[in-house]
This record gives C-alpha cells, structure tokens and sequence, in this order.
C-alpha cells in the first residue's frame, strides 16, 4: 500500500507531498522550511530516500537541498535544469525505486511549458501509475504560467504545456491522481485553478489544455496573462545555486526608541496584526500586511528587495510564523521586532495613528462629496467591473505611484479589504487622509454604485 500526504503552503497558494510506503518515502517540491516535510515523515515512520524537483521554481525558494542534505536522500533534479549544487540528474524515463518492498517506483516524465526542463513523476505500484506529481505543468483546470522564464519563449512554451497536459493524458490511466505543486492560489498558475482532489480522467473532461485545440488553447493562456510578482526575479537564481539553511530563532527585540530610528531611516516597519487592529491604532509610518493574509506573497512583492524588514506582532507565536513564512520567499532574518500592541511600541506622549473603515454603502454616501475612490486590484479583477470614475493603481504598484493619487480623501478598496488595507497603510504613511473599504467587491453595485465594464 502506498499513502500520499500533502503539505499546504497556502500563504503562497502551493502544496508540496510525502509519498511511499511502508519503510521509505519521497518529498516533492519541498518548502524552504524542511521542518514540516521532517514532521510528516515522522509521523509516518518513514525514511526520506529521495528529494525530488519538477523544477527550478520561480515563486519560491526550495527547500530541497536542506532537506537531502538532513535525510541523506538521494536530490533528483531535472538533467537540463541549470544548478549548482549536488544531485542526481534525471531524464525522461528515468525510474527511481522508492519503496521495493511494497513495489513503488518513480518514473520520470518530460513535460516541458511551465519551463522548458519540467519534469513531472509518476508514482507506480507493481508497474501501474497510481498518482502523478505535476508540479506547474497539469494543474486542477488550467496549467502552470508559460512566462516566467523569457518572454521569447513564451509562446513556445505555452504551446509545450499543450503538448505536456496531452501526453501525461495520453500515457496515464484516467484513475491517476493528478498532485500538482501550483494552483491553489499562487501565482504560478495561468487561470484560476481548483482546489480539490482530482485524476486524469477528470481533467480530461475539465482541463481547457485537453478540450481545446493548441491554437485557441495558447491565444486564450497567452491573452490571460496576469501580473508577475516582482520578487519572483530573485527566486530562480536562488534555487539554481540551492538555498543556505533557514534561521528562525527570533529576531533581536526592538524598543520605542529603536522602532522610531528605523522609520526615520525608512526601514520597513511591517504590522503583522489583523486590519481592523490596525486602522484602530498603529504606529505612525508602519505598514500593515496581515499574517492571516497572503503574507509572503504580498511584503515579497512590495518590499525593494534586501531593504531591511521589522515585524510587529500580536504575539510571539504569531511573529514565529511569520517568520516562518517569509524564509519560502527568501526574506529570512527580519532586522527586529517587536511584539504587543501600539502602546507597547510608542515613545512617552505619543499617540497611536488610525484611519477609518466603511463599506461600499458608506462610500456610495460619500461619493457626491468629491471624494477620491481607488481601485488597487489587478488590471484581470478591474476588467470584470469597476466603480465609475475610480483610479486604478494595483496595490504591487503603489508604493512607486503614490504620487499619482489625486488630491483630497482617498477611499480605497479591493475585492475583499486585506489588499485596501495594505494600500491605506501606505498611504497613511504618506500623509494621505485615507478610508479603507473592508467589503467584498460584490456589494458595490447593491450599494448603487455606478459599476461599469471596459
């Protein structure tokens, strides 16, 4: 019998696997932090006997050389992949025994389009394809991004995905579960992929990859391209020399006094505490993304990168995850932090500054007001309707345009408020008077607002 556990990295919308048998097992895409993969493995009883790639991944940084180098397994990383340190190259066709004695084997898959080395595994009992790791090339309906890897290649490469999703269908019994590492909210993928358990013979029915022809297949892939996050420049040469292992003891504790000599350097001060806490009182200057959000995803973004980072934290539980989370994206030492609240963090006589919170209702109220509404979503979100009248910057972008903002209150929102509340705390910083619609995007038009399509 054979057994398949996922490991969640839901801050960056991945998943990583643990799958064997009865003695040994092996890690696919491994996270940066092993300590999860190590835990999985415990539980289990197994032996990590190998450490496999499906890529040199653009979105975040690998863990799999740490995790070979603590379990002694053999790293198995595509033979056309550039990197530069000890592994075991593999090809198409290639096998790799995992467990004998319950007659698992891992088979080696070219499937090129996501970069042009992909690999994907199969995982075999007894000769049969059981599951198969798909990485960024099928995902759950869609595939993985043909653009991260040179823009001369992309449509070379989206054309390859074609072909990738078509032979792993072709060659797969439709029972195969389909175990991709993209998709469940990262980036990497090209479309909104699903979530949920699936096989081949399930995305043969669903996946636009199988149901249309390669011509309409690759115009609509390459015609829905959405933004790349900036940090994913730093993350494929960080895989390619294969990451130093993670630090998470905690970072030195910073007082009032220091926190004010990092703002006035123009440090980063990150406020890791839910928005509504945050709009109520926080210290002048910070910036606030949630840790309950897509942390790592959007500071990662956001930040010039290597600019030094100070978190602010509820607690020091909450400051340890975060910490945890950013070391998958390469932020791995925050230069201090501190946690509690804002009185806790300002200098005697100082007082905590804050900003309002409304709906679309509230805004709808305000808007003959002259108001300033600010739409920070993605050019993809605007295209399926916006709030006539409203400015577009996507809140990636805003830290660099802050001097586009017009004049007067800035009301600002998203989809669902976690991103408008990054984006009023940036503007707060600035001087801006700024509101922050915490509401979903849905009830603009109940609201009677003006929404319009372009």
């Amino acid at each position: 019998m054979f057994f398949v556990d996922t490991i969640e990295v839901s801050g960056l919308g991945n998943r990583s696997y643990l799958a064997g048998g009865a003695r040994a097992a092996v890690a696919v895409d491994p996270p940066r932090d092993a300590a999860r993969v190590l835990a999985a493995a415990a539980r289990r009883g197994v032996r990590i006997s190998h450490v496999v790639e499906t890529h040199v991944h653009n979105d975040y940084v690998s863990g799999g050389p740490e995790l070979a180098r603590l379990t002694g397994a053999a790293h198995l990383v595509p033979a056309a992949a550039r990197v530069r340190f000890a592994h075991t190259p593999v090809s198409d066709g290639d096998r790799a025994g995992i467990d004998p004695a319950d007659g698992l084997t891992l088979r080696a898959i070219a499937t090129p389009g996501h970069t042009p080395h992909h690999t994907s595994y199969a995982l075999e009992e007894e000769g049969t394809a059981v599951a198969v790791f798909t990485g960024g090339s099928l995902l759950i309906g869609t595939v993985g991004r043909p653009d991260l890897v040179e823009p001369r290649l992309t449509e070379e490469l989206a054309r390859a995905q074609h072909a990738s999703a078509h032979r792993l269908a072709a060659e797969l019994p439709d029972e195969t579960a389909v175990l991709p590492t993209h998709g469940f909210g990262s980036f990497c993928s090209s479309g909104r992929a699903g979530g949920g358990d699936t096989t081949i013979g399930k995305e043969k029915a669903s996946n636009e990859a199988l149901t249309r022809d390669a011509d309409a297949f690759v115009a609509d892939l390459l015609a829905g391209l959405d933004d790349v996050p900036a940090y994913y420049t730093h993350m494929g040469p960080a895989n390619a020399a294969g990451a130093a292992p993670v630090d998470l003891t905690p970072p030195a504790t910073a007082n009032a006094g220091e926190l004010a000599e990092r703002l006035a350097a123009g440090e980063w001060v990150v406020d890791l505490r839910h928005r509504v806490a945050f709009a109520e009182g926080h210290l002048a200057g910070s910036f606030n993304f949630e840790a309950d959000g897509q942390l790592a995803t959007y500071l990662a973004w956001l930040v010039p990168w290597g600019k030094p980072v100070t978190l602010l934290a509820d607690t020091p539980e909450q400051l340890a995850s975060a910490q945890r989370e950013l070391v998958q994206v390469g932020i791995d030492r925050p230069a201090a932090a501190a946690t509690g609240g804002p009185a806790d963090w300002l200098r005697p006589g100082e007082s905590p500054a804050s900003f309002p919170r409304a709906t679309f209702a509230g805004l709808a109220e305000r808007l003959r007001d002259g108001v300033v509404v600010l739409d920070v979503r993605r050019a993809s979100e605007r295209a399926g309707g916006f709030v006539e009248g409203s400015v577009h910057i996507p809140v990636h972008t805003l830290h660099r345009r802050l001097g586009e903002v017009p004049e007067g209150e800035v009301w600002v929102h998203c989809a669902g408020g976690m991103r408008a509340a990054i984006a009023a705390s940036l503007l707060d910083a600035a001087g801006r008077r700024v509101v922050a619609v915490d509401d979903s995007f849905d009830a603009a038009g109940r609201a009677g607002l003006a929404v319009r399509t372009p």
